[in-house]
Order: C-alpha cells, then structure tokens, then sequence
C-alpha cells in the first residue's frame, strides 16, 4: 500500500497532503489508488485515446528514480516569488516614472510580463506544488491568483481536465490551441486582439470555469460537473472572494487617493491584465500544443521549448517562459515535480533516450510551426 501510494505521488496524482493525517478524506481523495473510485480531484493516468500512451510514458522512470524530483523545497518557491515580487515593483515603479510619456508603454508591457509570472505561479499552487504545507499552498495561492482575477481553485479542476485528457474531447484547453497551424495571418489577428483587450473576457470567463466551447463535442465542458463536492464548495468560495476583491481593491484605491489614486490603479494594473497580459498567455499556450504532429502520447502532444542555448531562445524563453514553464512535456508526464526540478528531470529523462523523437524545440523553430500556412481542417474545431 505505500509503494501504490508513492507511485501515485510520483505519477503526479495531485497532492501529497503530507500535513494531514492518514485515511482523512481529504488525503484519501487525492489519489487514484488501485481499486478505489476515483474522487474527483486526481491528476490521472489518461487511458482513453488519444491519450492511452500516458500511463506507458510515465513509466520511463521508476517511483524510486522520481522521488527526488517530487520533493518539495519552500525556499526555492519563495524565492521565485520575491522574484516575481522584485519584477512588479520595477514594472510599477517604470510606469510611474514615465506617467504622460508614451514610453510608459514599456512600463505597461513589463507588468503584463510580470504578472504572466504571478499565473504561473498560481498555476503551481493548483498542482500543490507551491509549498509543502496545503493550507499553506492554498491561501498563497488562492491570493496570487485573487490579485490577478483568477480564481485558483476553479483553475484546479479545469486544469485537471486539461492533463486527465490530453487533447481529447473533454480537454477544456483544445478550444485555445488545437488546429494549428492556422496560418500567419490568423494568429496574428488574434493576438492583436488580445493586445487591445477584445479577448480577456474569455480569459476570464476560462478561469471562472466556463471554457470555450468545444466544437468537436459541440458542447461547453464545465469541469466543475466532474469533480469532488470539497474542491466544488472550494471553487464557489474562491469565485465569491475575487469578485470581492475586485471591488474592494479599486474602492480601496479611490479611498486612499482619490480619482489619481484610481486611475493610478487602473493603469498601473488592470490595463496590463486585460491587455499585454493576454497574448502572452495565448502564445505560451499555443507554444505549448499547437502544431503538434502526433495526439497520442504527451511526448509528442505537448511541447518543450528550449530557453538555452542560442539568443532567440533566451530572450523569447525570458518572455514567454518564467520559472522553468517551458519543459511543458515533462510537466505533463510528471505533474507532481515541482518547477524548479523540471530542468533536472529533463536532462534525466533526455540521458535515458526518453525524449528521442519527442516535441523538444527551439523557440525559433515552434514559432515557424505555429505561424506556418493553414493547414486542411479535418473536425471542426472552436478557437478564442
């Protein structure tokens, strides 16, 4: 029983837990065990096609072999957060600086990057990746997201239809960046409509639990439909304190400055969400999954995109790429590592041969595929 449960662990079945006690719901809950229904909240081997390559993948290397890569260092998580905290205050501090210049623009532009670091940051405390300590985890989290709009905990259950079903039909991300490629000049009209704030609704409505429709199902998928009653109440709570949040916060800023202190707020804030923000976060996906040539297996399914090496990759990883999420293919076949042992996992994983024939590319060539001529569409397939 607890070599099934560290297999679980390592295979990336949500959360160790390791702060409650054993037999609790809540642990219980958290994982696929052998011969248990499964609850609601497990990040799950995928047997369905086009995914029924997962469970084979993930056995590349053992429970034993995993283990260190799974251990969870709070340090190292802080750190990416003062790093990202560092980020934002020089983001702030240069649209302040240059307010009534056009080059506040800049300014703006850094924010947005900076606050695509504060997702991905979020995104690790869907995975319980943030900090050893779930509650911990969870109210950092929940807080990271709750600055941002995003209400964490329904991000979690969406996100674990994303990795459950890779690019299947209950994948509530195929919407964002299946088909490709689309051709130039569809990527490009979608991403200068991002840029000006035409799509974040959608963004938001994403991360509210309401994806795009689907048009290979024809129907909405609403991930909350498919997991625990706990995460459910949890997701419902969260989505209560953003939108509280986003009152208070602009209230907040009036009350302490005055019509300045809103539109200083504003500015300096929302407008990156709603604008620089939002084609980044189309791009990364899209690096990510788009243009793939093989669905049935997340070696080739999903892409890891260099950030080493040449310039092109440091620069374009340095935007599009904080804290190790370019070895996008490695998180998905291990959910349970952590950000920062993503690096050794994938040096671990290429010396055993593992990612021979996998979507490991330059930044440069991904961007060439995922720009590259329309090609013939065989299933309807809906983008935001």
């Amino acid at each position: 029983m607890q070599q099934d449960r560290a297999l679980s662990q390592v295979a990336g079945l949500a959360s160790p837990d390791a702060d409650l006690p054993t037999g609790s719901v809540a642990r219980d809950s958290a994982f696929a065990m052998p011969g248990q229904a499964l609850r609601g909240e497990e990040f799950r081997d995928d047997l369905r096609a086009p995914g029924a390559l997962n469970a084979q993948a993930r056995k590349a290397l053992s429970a034993q072999e995993l283990m260190p890569f799974t251990q969870l260092n709070d340090l190292r998580s802080l750190m990416a957060m003062a790093q990202t905290g560092v980020l934002l205050a020089a983001a702030g501090a240069l649209i302040v600086g240059l307010w009534g210049s056009p080059w506040m623009l800049a300014g703006i532009a850094l924010m947005g990057i900076a606050q695509h670091s504060l997702f991905i940051l979020s995104h690790e405390a869907a995975h319980y990746r943030l900090l050893s300590h779930r509650g911990a985890n969870d109210v950092l989290g929940r807080l990271i997201g709750m600055s941002s709009g995003v209400s964490m905990c329904t991000y979690r259950v969406t996100h674990r239809l994303h990795h459950n079903n890779l690019y299947g039909s209950e994948d509530p991300d195929t919407a964002i960046h299946g088909g490709y490629p689309r051709g130039k000049a569809y990527l490009l009209r979608k991403l200068a409509q991002d840029l000006v704030g035409w799509n974040a609704w959608k963004t938001y409505a994403y991360f509210f639990g309401a994806p795009a429709i689907n048009e290979d199902t024809q129907r909405a998928i609403r991930p909350l439909d498919d997991t625990s009653p706990q995460l459910r109440k949890a997701a419902r709570q969260d989505r209560y304190l953003v939108v509280g949040a986003h009152i208070a916060l602009p209230l907040a800023a009036y009350a302490l400055g005055g019509w300045h202190g809103l539109v200083l707020y504003l500015v300096v804030w929302i407008v990156p969400l709603m604008t620089t923000l939002q084609p980044i976060l189309r791009l990364r996906a899209v690096c990510e999954h788009g243009a793939v040539s093989d669905l049935s297996s997340p070696l080739t399914a999903a892409r890891s995109n260099r950030s080493f090496g040449s310039w092109p990759n440091r620069l374009l990883g340095t935007l599009l790429f904080p804290h190790h999420v370019n070895y996008h293919l490695e998180h998905h076949l291990y959910p349970a590592v952590p950000h920062y042992h993503l690096p050794a996992l994938h040096r671990t994983l290429q010396a055993r041969g593992v990612l021979e024939g996998a979507e490991v590319r330059d930044l440069p060539d991904t961007l060439r595929m995922i720009f590259a001529p329309r090609k013939p569409k065989a299933a309807g397939v809906a983008h935001v």
